[in-house]
């Protein structure tokens, strides 16, 4: 008899089949054992009647303890007071592997509880949910850019100098030379797309900042395509659309894990109505200081800031052209304004913040060189960056995604969470 598995469970009702699973907690009588199981693809109830299977498979089932695997075979039957909609009436049991005191119990427990053992919270209910939807963002970003003719090209993780000018980096020797753990791979994305077109890159990325908010990782993935011959409205509406794929691909194939983070369908499906409003940093600061934020113009925005713009439009929201002395050094400058930069943050709403950062980056050989003087870095270091503008340079974009951040708006958790395989939890730890 061939294994099944639990997502598959739906095709075999009424037949007899056998699954591989693993116990995640039980409870019974005398003469019945509810066995709650996983099996990596679902949670489903098997249930064991004494009477059915006899003392000895009764026992069996009754001493079962927490994480123990086991073959079960049974007969498929739809459940509808389930959110799985399927349970299996036992007919046999073979236990594989034994467990005994299993430390995550059916309990609440604390994050650094959790986090000490987080090779074992894998198997739960949260992080199950939350990565398998992270699965889909990851194959919906593969398609959505396969399809819009983008190539994938692979930055380096590690590089001799700081692309962003922060000296909040990860340090390492690279044979008798200092190098870093990469923050980005935009600059190297720049020069693929100076050879195909439109690129994008996606990789790790590491950020070396003692905090400790709902909203910042050391270590991170970030999908970030270039485009040539595309200017900054070109690439919102790219950016939009791409966000909408990604929801509606999550709303198609992740139902059954929304539904166990408890997350709300329909409010995630209005996030896919475009366009997304664009407000310009100006305007913005305005409406900030006019719900009595203490916010001058120049500054950066901050949670509360953020979250107030997002939630005031009730949709992802872009803030367009911020000021030049708080962006990075390849931003293309304002045509009227010398103080902003052609740039955009598309801010989630439910106070997740910021979700993608992106600007069309200048053509300007001199402006270029002395904006990296102006910031203190070395010019050598970025003479290779410099010559994509000596040799046939065209107006061109890009932006950011941290696929961590975008997955816990997506699931509507409450903290980010760390790459895989060992993610960060959540302030509402679920077993």
């Amino acid at each position: 008899m061939d294994t099944i598995r639990l997502e598959d469970v739906k095709n075999y009702v009424g037949q007899e089949v056998r699954i591989g699973a693993w116990l995640r907690n039980k409870r019974g009588s005398g003469k019945l054992q509810f066995l709650q199981l996983r099996d990596g693809t679902a949670f489903m109830q098997a249930v064991v009647v004494k009477a059915e299977v006899g003392d000895e498979i009764f026992a069996k089932a009754k001493e079962l303890k927490q994480e123990t695997s086991m073959y079960l075979v049974g007969t498929i039957k739809e459940d509808a007071r389930s959110d799985f909609g399927y349970e299996m009436d036992v007919k046999d049991l073979v236990v594989v592997g034994a467990s005994e005191d299993y430390p995550i119990t059916p309990k609440e427990h604390g994050t650094d509880f959790l986090m000490d053992r987080r090779h074992l919270y894998l198997r739960h209910i949260q992080p199950f949910a939350v990565l398998r939807i992270r699965n889909t963002m990851i194959a919906a970003t593969y398609e959505f850019f396969n399809k819009e003719g983008f190539i994938k090209v692979d930055a380096p993780f590690l590089t001799g100098s700081a692309p962003e000018g922060t000296t909040e980096l990860f340090s390492t020797e690279y044979f008798d030379t200092e190098a870093y753990l990469s923050q980005t791979g935009q600059l190297y994305a720049e020069a693929g797309a100076m050879a195909f077109g439109k690129v994008f890159t996606f990789g790790p990325t590491f950020r070396a900042e003692k905090s400790k908010t709902r909203r910042h990782l050391t270590e991170f993935w970030m999908i970030e395509p270039e485009m040539a011959w595309m200017d900054q409205d070109a690439s919102l509406e790219i950016q939009e659309r791409y966000i909408a794929y990604l929801i509606n691909s999550v709303l198609e194939r992740n139902s059954y894990e929304l539904d166990l983070l408890g997350r709300d369908k329909e409010l995630l499906a209005s996030y896919t109505k475009l366009p997304y409003p664009r407000v310009s940093y100006d305007d913005a600061i305005k409406l900030l200081q006019e719900n009595d934020f203490d916010v001058e113009w120049g500054v950066d925005f901050g949670s509360p800031e953020e979250t107030f713009l997002a939630n005031h439009f009730a949709s992802p929201v872009f803030i367009t052209n911020f000021p030049k002395k708080i962006k990075a050094f390849y931003m293309k400058r304002h045509p009227t304004r010398d103080d902003v930069v052609i740039s955009a943050d598309l801010l989630a709403p439910e106070g997740y913040g910021e979700i993608i950062g992106g600007s069309e980056r200048d053509t300007d050989y001199d402006y270029l060189a002395q904006r990296i003087e102006e910031q203190g870095l070395d010019m050598d270091e970025y003479a290779w960056y410099l010559d994509l503008r000596k040799y046939g340079s065209v107006p061109h974009s890009g932006f950011g995604l941290g696929l961590e951040r975008a997955v816990t708006w997506i699931t509507g958790e409450e903290h980010i969470r760390e790459a895989i395989p060992f993610p960060r939890t959540m302030t509402r730890l679920r077993p």
